[in-house]
């Protein structure tokens, strides 16, 4: 009798043992403090193929204040033209209700990003938070108003509604010129530019304006990110031959 206890127990612990063994991943906790670090700290990740080989973007949006699909396609050729990413760059968009609020601090973006993210970093892929609000930045002050901020290793939001205000009007640009100057800027804080995560290879730091670059026609100036009057720019700006050096000597093309 006590041999077939034995018996039944040992099947039992082998039984267990295989299915610890085949567990489903989709039963695997997601672990979502790696998508919380330092804005930069994933720069490496995002540039080469070490770790992962694809691109997940998460773009949220208020009703009303969705991207256009053209600077959509120019977010991802911007990705695509700096990254190692052979499986590629998949984007997900969705709506969420307005939060009802006219400005925003960084810790309620955080918060609202909390509550309504879905997507993060599984097996070799890493995922990206855009979030573009109905509303401005509580920074804003006089003529002086933000764009977009870059607040985690893989999260950043755009203030949708200030571009609305500075774009598509007569002496102002496209729409999606503002925007995509603005998405790709902030993308590229992500991907450790000015010496946020991806070492400068030259001096090329504005001191007066820290973690940006001091060359002004670079899509790293700190006016595609803060801007004091109307936005200027008809074109969309590129990243200088310092800042591309950056990149690529972090694993970047």
């Amino acid at each position: 009798m006590t041999k077939n206890i034995l018996a039944v127990l040992l099947l039992g612990l082998l039984l267990n043992s295989c299915k610890s063994d085949d567990t489903d991943d989709s039963l695997t906790p997601i672990n979502k403090v790696v998508n919380r670090q330092a804005t930069g700290s994933s720069a490496n990740d995002l540039l080469s193929d070490d770790t992962f080989t694809s691109i997940a973007i998460e773009l949220v949006f208020v009703e009303g204040f969705e991207p256009t699909q053209t600077t959509i396609d120019n977010f991802v050729s911007f990705i695509t033209a700096r990254t190692f990413k052979p499986d590629g760059i998949n984007i997900e968009k969705r709506v969420i209700p307005s939060p009802g609020q006219t400005s925003y601090t960084i810790e309620e973006i955080a918060d609202i990003e909390r509550k309504e993210r879905t997507l993060y970093n599984a097996g070799k892929q890493i995922a990206i938070w855009a979030l573009f609000l109905d509303g401005e930045a509580d920074k804003n002050e006089g003529n002086q108003v933000v764009l977009g901020s870059a607040y985690w290793n893989t999260s950043f939001v755009i203030y949708e509604k200030t571009i609305h205000e500075l774009s598509d009007s007569p002496f102002e640009p496209k729409r999606s010129v503002l925007e995509t100057t603005v998405i790709t800027h902030e993308f590229a804080h992500i991907l450790g530019l000015t010496d946020l995560g991806s070492p400068m290879q030259t001096a090329h730091e504005d001191e007066e304006n820290p973690k940006h670059c001091d060359v002004a026609s670079c899509l790293m100036y700190w006016e595609s990110e803060i801007t004091t009057g109307p936005f200027k720019k008809s074109e969309i700006p590129v990243l200088d031959d310092q800042c591309l050096a950056d990149l690529r000597a972090n694993g970047g093309k």
